[in-house]
């Protein structure tokens, strides 16, 4: 299922992002940028990347997704002044992370840059701005300026005050979940998983706490299943991405459990897998609409800061059970208490076309 329609008229346009992966900042980004170029590829445009080589780096996953990825190498920090919250995440100064790309973009001008990164501002797109026509921004934190054309926030009730004054005067605003850069496979299993929840059994438990999850939440998750007084037979899945420091350890533990587990890595089926899940435990990152779109009622933990936004709006609407480690499993055995009523409110948050809506106003 492609999101390719016949107005949508993108060929020969050249899309570069700008987006980094590693074992700090986690896959999320990546992952939706990935999303987006995929439709537009099938739309006809010519998609790059540039991507800086930080541990736990998706270079590999990207390239393997059909498209060219131009490699910066990671610096020690130098960045002097007024640093962001996240300068940290960069690899390199904003003025160095600019002079690199320049010199991969000064060959052909880009009909649209789009960067995803909380380490770059307006400083750096400035200095881009002679080698693109236009940009777009992916953010979730409205913590900085901006200097764009579009600037998209898939978070759940966000709104446009948030970031009237971080952007210039006519930058479209895309915010919220109506937005969020699904795959099309999730829109596609929609309505099997709806369908499939109306009886309300609890047969699978899907447990997924982010691609590197560099804290090993998820170990500290299956350590509490232990001794979990859950329906007998109930299968386990737990997703995890090859780059994750404490795979093996997980692995280890997963294989003690008194039910019968799985941990699958590096998956390519996710929508699949999320849809035959009766009850989730997940972290609150881009996997949350995922979750939202296929109606998944989820056990949700906050593993970042920048994840309390979401987090709290969701809970507020009853969209997902907002819980710490220690509240995990008394809320797993009282299941039927509310995993029916999270589960359809979750399904009202998205519905999985955000990419064909974003996909609309790149045109």
């Amino acid at each position: 299922m492609a999101f390719t329609d016949k107005n949508y008229d993108l060929k020969n346009k050249k899309v570069a992002f700008r987006v980094d992966a590693s074992l700090k900042m986690g896959t999320g980004h990546v992952m939706r940028c990935l999303t987006l170029a995929q439709v537009l590829k099938e739309n006809g445009a010519n998609v790059e990347f540039i991507c800086r080589k930080h541990e736990g780096n998706l270079v590999g996953k990207i390239r393997s997704s059909g498209f060219v990825v131009h490699e910066l190498k990671v610096f020690e920090e130098t960045e002097v002044g007024t640093k962001l919250a996240h300068s940290h995440w960069l690899g390199a100064t904003q003025q160095q992370d600019a002079s690199d790309c320049i010199e991969i973009l000064k060959a052909e001008k880009s009909d649209w840059l789009i960067v995803d990164h909380y380490a770059l501002d307006e400083q750096w797109q400035n200095r881009l701005k002679p080698y693109y026509e236009k940009l777009m921004v992916i953010d979730d934190l409205a913590d900085r300026n901006h200097q764009c054309d579009i600037l998209l926030d898939q978070t759940f009730g966000r709104q446009q005050g948030d970031y009237l004054e971080l952007t210039p005067k006519g930058c479209k605003l895309l915010l919220g979940s109506e937005y969020a850069l699904l795959r099309p496979e999730f829109e596609k299993f929609r309505k099997f998983s709806l369908n499939r929840r109306k009886d309300g059994e609890f047969k699978n438990l899907l447990i997924n706490m982010g691609g590197t999850d560099p804290d090993n939440i998820t170990g500290k998750v299956v350590d509490r299943l232990q001794t979990a007084s859950i329906p007998e037979g109930v299968i386990i899945t737990i997703i995890m991405g090859k780059t994750a420091p404490h795979l093996q350890s997980v692995i280890s533990s997963a294989n003690n459990l008194p039910y019968k587990s799985e941990v699958k890595i590096d998956i390519d089926n996710m929508a699949e897998i999320m849809a035959n899940a009766d009850i989730a435990i997940g972290a609150s990152g881009s996997t949350t609409w995922e979750r939202c779109c296929l109606g998944v009622p989820t056990l949700q933990l906050i593993t970042a800061y920048n994840q309390e936004f979401i987090a709290q709006k969701l809970d507020k609407i009853n969209a997902i059970k907002l819980v710490n480690i220690d509240e995990l499993v008394k809320n797993l055995e009282n299941f039927q208490y509310w995993m029916k009523a999270i589960g359809e409110n979750a399904s009202k948050v998205t519905n999985g076309s955000g990419s064909r809506t974003v996909l609309s106003y790149l045109l």
